[in-house]
């Protein structure tokens, strides 16, 4: 024996239970994702048998598997739970009745595929890692809602991110698990002839063979590779086995699969998608490979067929940095990427030149510039996000000032029917109708959200509380025993947390421990936050839960850091750190604690969707004023830390920072709570609460975001790819030559001043401005002359009027250069400055400043 165990192989015995034909339906929605955001599909999988749900991990599949068949039979004679049944049944099929849907934007023939690494439905469903993953789940989950043609496509993992325990010294241990695809709701994908699907992917040297599955979320579809196949080496096998595993052998080669095999297998499906979505740069590989089919199937030159397939072509970016864009080595693409070189018609340095980092210098392969270069669509994650980006990827347009290049934003949002709790659904049915569903983006509607009676929003409140206290009580337990811990303890550390009072004022912060997140912020002056957390008047609980990444060292420091100072005595039962943080717990978090903390060092935070999770079941955020934070707070839903300048170094900032924390959490955010009336709670509390939950489901929810898809980039990139196949391909040719050109002759294009400037002006009069052009065998017409007039005293420098384009009086003597004039009646008063520009046009250019060419006066 080895302790206490005989040794030995697990297995299960499966019941396989015979479904009554009364419930023959179970099936069908264990294996639609819908049950992923509907809770009344969740809930009646558990009322047949709460404790195996739980066991099963909320795996309707799992749990169907399991259950004994007799809990079956029962529930197929039990009349509550058959109206149950059926009623959700009756919101299925409603839901998934194609003449129900509403009128889409998108035409017959189009299709949106969505490619990325991750996708986060549901925790039973464990493909994802964070952040990105939900959001990329909550995506598809708007398409659905929309009735759009869509299809996602990502890797299907064995082993999804690691679940994560902390020991007695607060060491993160990951722990590794292969989820068995018979308990997920995949099948394979299948021919005509009823066979798998199985698509080549060249490595190399040598060719792997990568299955296609699908899953089906809601009224979508979404297709997952993987490499675990028997006529693999065993080395390829292992590919798709870990959600971002391994070295960078293995994650070059998941990329390859992603991007290569993805594109392959829409391919071979059949499909033919009219816009091509990356969502970051993991699958930026899919450009090369639809460049390689133009090239061999159409007979396009490569830059023909770049101009192609970056037509209708969507990128998305969401890291705040240049450091976190995935790179590798240039003998490493060199090595997978010859036999493309070679179909494209190309040498591989051209080939790598497409992944070259203008700030790199071109050391490594950059898979956002690859993306970046096969787009023409690309955007940041919000506003300040998107203003980070275009000065991240300003080296794309060189000379294009950062806030016009073609970099733009879509700020994220979340999908309300997985996030906001069900009670609030209960209440605004009441209150305001079932008609909210269809409005979530009307701000007039919600404000009826304010006649709902306090007491019974602040019932709901506390509610949702008192079972997220449940579930953190539930995993303080299990980790205190792991750990062997004893009774007296645990009881102990319950009973002075107030996890049973839901009276307390309670904090949470929870997300990836990553250091630029800073999750130690709040421990920057122990001593102040000792005077916070200490007054028995006012009491307040920290929770914190997140995973650092395996490799990142610092962030588990982090972590350790956070235990240390959690199992201070005068601490212990005011900062608890929860361990295996995941979707379940996140919902139960984001419903439940008064207070959504958010620190991380300006501008690091992409967007933050947690916050929006928050908000939309009125959890009131105190936040940097970073990411989606800063489009949201509107100093009445909230608090926002206004980030210290960054012209002081990090340590200065973080301490900045810091203060500003505790003085908003002694001075406004612990008063306001326990401001309480005769009623036993804050009528402000309750105001500020209803705005948080008002103007964060009007603001960010998933129907916003994916119209300003449709209406930004998808339906642009629709009609600019229409055009580039037209004939063919005759505009994508033409493109291609007209900037092959203008490339080769803009060095020596040049521009000056021919007349005297005029320092003053009456209103109404006019000025005439003409400059000599340089075209070195350009046509006037390829180019745009303008004048941008704009407020001295403004100090922005943004213009303050449309500007002024020049019109080519043809050419001067000799020939080499050509007149251009403006006549110029400007329609301001004051100090104006003026500035002329030139730049290349064409008119079927996707964005004016695509070819980040331009020459200044």
């Amino acid at each position: 024996m080895e302790n206490g165990q005989w040794p030995g192989t697990r297995f299960v015995v499966e019941t396989s239970p015979k479904i009554p034909a009364k419930l023959a339906r179970l099936e069908e929605l264990a294996n639609n994702l819908w049950y992923s955001w509907d809770r009344p599909t969740r809930t009646l999988f558990a009322r047949l048998h709460p404790r195996l749900w739980d066991l099963t991990g909320a795996n309707p599949i799992r749990f169907l598997r399991r259950i004994d068949e007799h809990h079956l039979n029962e529930a197929a004679e039990d009349q509550t739970f058959l109206t149950a049944y059926n009623r959700v049944l009756s919101a299925f099929d409603t839901y998934h009745n194609g003449s129900l849907r509403r009128p889409g934007k998108l035409g017959e023939a189009d299709l949106v595929a969505y490619f990325c690494a991750e996708f986060g439905f549901h925790e039973s469903f464990p493909i994802y890692s964070g952040g990105l993953g939900i959001l990329a789940g909550d995506h598809c989950k708007a398409a659905s809602d929309l009735g759009l043609p869509f299809v996602g496509v990502g890797l299907l993992y064995r082993q999804g991110y690691f679940m994560q325990t902390i020991d007695r010294e607060g060491n993160q241990i990951a722990l590794n698990a292969d989820s068995d695809f018979d308990e997920l709701p995949v099948h394979p994908a299948l021919d005509d002839a009823g066979q798998e699907i199985h698509v080549p992917v060249v490595m190399g040297a040598r060719t792997i063979q990568v299955k296609v599955w699908w899953a089906r979320v809601g009224n979508v579809k979404i297709y997952l590779l993987d490499t675990d196949l028997p006529e693999n080496a065993p080395d390829d096998r292992e590919i798709t086995h870990r959600l971002y595993g391994g070295d960078r052998k293995i994650r070059i080669e998941q990329e390859i699969v992603l991007g290569v095999g993805g594109a392959r297998a829409l391919a071979r499906l059949g499909l033919k998608p009219t816009v091509w979505h990356i969502n970051e740069g993991h699958a930026a590989f899919l450009v090369l490979e639809r460049m390689r089919g133009l090239v061999k199937e159409a007979g396009l030159e490569w830059p023909a067929a770049l101009e192609a397939v970056a037509a209708n072509t969507v990128f998305t970016t969401h890291t705040p940095v240049p450091a976190g864009h995935d790179h590798f080595a240039r003998d490493m693409v060199s090595h997978y990427f010859q036999g493309v070189a070679h179909d494209l018609g190309i040498d591989m340095d051209a080939l790598l030149a497409l992944g070259d980092d203008p700030g790199e210098g071109g050391s490594e392969f950059n898979m956002t510039a690859l993306a970046v270069r096969g787009s023409r669509h690309q955007n940041g994650v919000s506003r300040i996000h998107g203003e980070v980006s275009s000065r991240i990827c300003g080296g794309f347009w060189p000379q294009i000032p950062s806030r016009e290049n073609p970099m733009g934003y879509v700020t994220n949002a979340v999908h309300v029917p997985t996030f906001l709790a069900r009670e609030w659904m209960d209440l605004f049915d009441r209150f305001i109708g079932g008609e909210w569903r269809n409005r979530l983006s009307d701000r007039a509607f919600w404000n009826s959200v304010n006649d709902i009676p306090d007491h019974l929003y602040w019932s709901v409140r506390q509610s949702l509380k008192s079972q997220m206290l449940y579930a953190v009580r539930e995993r303080v337990s299990t980790r205190h025993y792991r750990n062997l811990g004893n009774d007296a303890h645990l009881e102990r550390m319950l009973k002075q947390a107030d996890l049973h009072d839901p009276n307390v004022l309670t904090i949470g912060f929870a997300r990836r421990f990553a250091t630029y997140k800073r999750a130690d912020l709040l421990f920057t002056h122990l001593d102040w936050l000792r005077q916070i957390v200490l007054n028995p008047q006012c009491p307040v609980l920290f929770i914190f839960a997140g995973k650092a990444h395996p490799a990142d060292q610092p962030g588990q420091d982090m972590m350790r850091r956070i235990h240390a100072i959690a199992a201070m005595p005068e601490f212990q039962d005011k900062i608890l750190l929860l361990e295996n943080y995941d979707m379940g717990l996140a919902r139960r978090l984001v419903a439940g604690v008064d207070v959504w903390l958010n620190t991380p060092l300006y501008p690091m935070e992409a967007s933050g969707t947690s916050g929006m999770k928050a908000g939309i079941n009125g959890t009131l955020n105190l936040s940097v004023l970073d990411g989606w934070w800063g489009e949201g707070y509107d100093g009445k839903n909230g608090w926002a830390i206004r980030p210290a300048p960054d012209y002081l170094d990090e340590s200065r900032r973080s301490q900045e920072d810091a203060r500003t924390l505790y003085e908003i959490l002694q001075d406004q955010v612990v008063p306001l709570y326990y401001d309480r009336g005769k009623f036993g709670f804050s009528s402000g509390w309750v105001a500020k609460s209803k705005a948080a939950m008002a103007t964060t489901l009007t603001q960010f929810n998933t129907g916003r975001m994916f119209n300003e898809y449709l209406d930004r980039y998808y339906l642009p990139a629709i009609r600019q790819g229409a055009r580039f196949r037209d004939g063919h391909f005759d505009l994508a040719r033409e493109v291609a030559q007209w900037k092959a050109r203008v490339r080769h002759s803009w060095p020596k294009v040049a521009i000056r001043r021919l007349d005297a400037p005029v320092r003053h002006l009456t209103y109404g009069s006019s000025m005439r401005v003409e400059v000599a052009v340089t075209l070195d065998g350009l046509q006037a017409s390829d180019l745009c002359v303008e004048l941008l007039l704009s407020r001295s005293l403004t100090g922005t420098g943004h213009r303050a009027v449309p500007p002024f384009h020049f019109e080519c009086q043809g050419p001067l003597e000799g020939g080499r250069e050509h007149l251009f004039v403006l006549d110029l009646q400007p329609e301001l008063c004051g100090q104006l400055d003026y500035h002329v520009r030139i730049y290349p046009q064409h008119p079927s250019l996707t964005h004016p400043f695509e070819m980040g060419l331009m020459t200044w006066l």
